[in-house]
């Protein structure tokens, strides 16, 4: 399998998961261009995906989402108050007929030879989701958007070969920060999103020797670093009961606007 994160923050989120012969993207928050230009980076046309997973329909994760499918027609699967969101978005224009495919939570279907599983997210949206995909016996997950984790979460990360985790915010500097209240309570909130030290209490509890790649995602460009996520997150797991250290784990941090490296388990 093969995992790339195109785009990852708060002004846009872009991921491109597949195998030989399957190809997916997760969420279209940037630009037709952009997307096309990264997939040939990966030697994938528009023509050759198999399906656009929605997590949900937040403008960041849906704005190129109607530019893009009106010129390729890839299916859509999201679920059934996503599909709804982004039917009442105005500013992504018609939707081409046929496309939607509406998934529910904990439900798993197959793309090609790709096995998807949808778990439920905390967040403010209407019916949002993250992906669990699993293909030629390796499995990763897409976690972003988390105003919270609980067991149900850590079960449906377990025994990952590459994980995407948010790693939203910290804590201090949106306490200190511009952000009106209200907003700061939402992005501190259980609908909102997840903080560098909550998000390194997550990955202790799915670590594990074989795990192979360990993305940092979603950054706010207010409130996080990268340097601050990646240093917060290997401390919780040096100071956290597993038998790791942060040094140990092989960790790395989306881009908000360039493409991560190819990364292949």
């Amino acid at each position: 399998m093969r995992l790339c994160s195109i785009a990852s923050g708060s002004s846009g989120n872009c991921i491109y998961v597949g195998s030989d012969s399957t190809h997916l993207l997760v969420d279209t928050g940037i630009s037709k261009k952009r997307i096309e230009e990264s997939l040939a980076e990966l030697q994938v046309s528009g023509e050759d995906l198999n399906g656009i997973l929605i997590t949900h329909e937040h403008s960041d994760h849906i704005q190129g989402l109607g530019v893009f499918c009106r010129r390729y027609s890839v299916p859509i699967y999201a679920t059934k108050g996503t599909i709804e969101g982004i039917c009442a978005c105005k500013t992504l224009g018609n939707m081409p007929d046929g496309l939607f495919h509406e998934i529910a939570r904990d439900e798993v279907f197959e793309i090609g030879d790709l096995k998807v599983k949808s778990f439920a997210i905390s967040h403010d949206a209407n019916e949002p989701i993250g992906f669990r995909i699993e293909g030629e016996d390796k499995a990763m997950a897409i976690a972003t958007d988390l105003g919270h984790y609980n067991e149900y979460i850590v079960e449906n990360l377990k025994n990952l070969d590459a994980v995407v985790l948010e790693a939203n915010h910290d804590v201090h500097m949106v306490e200190v920060g511009p952000y009106p209240y209200p907003l700061k309570r939402r992005v501190l909130g259980e609908l909102g999103h997840l903080s560098n030290e909550l998000s390194g209490r997550l990955l202790c509890e799915i670590l594990h020797d074989k795990m192979k790649h360990i993305v940092l995602g979603h950054l706010s460009k207010e409130n996080n670093f990268p340097e601050l996520a990646y240093e917060t997150v290997k401390l919780e797991v040096t100071m956290g009961n597993t038998p790791f250290t942060g040094n140990e784990i092989p960790l790395m941090v989306a881009d908000r606007d360039k493409m991560s490296k190819i990364l292949c388990f």
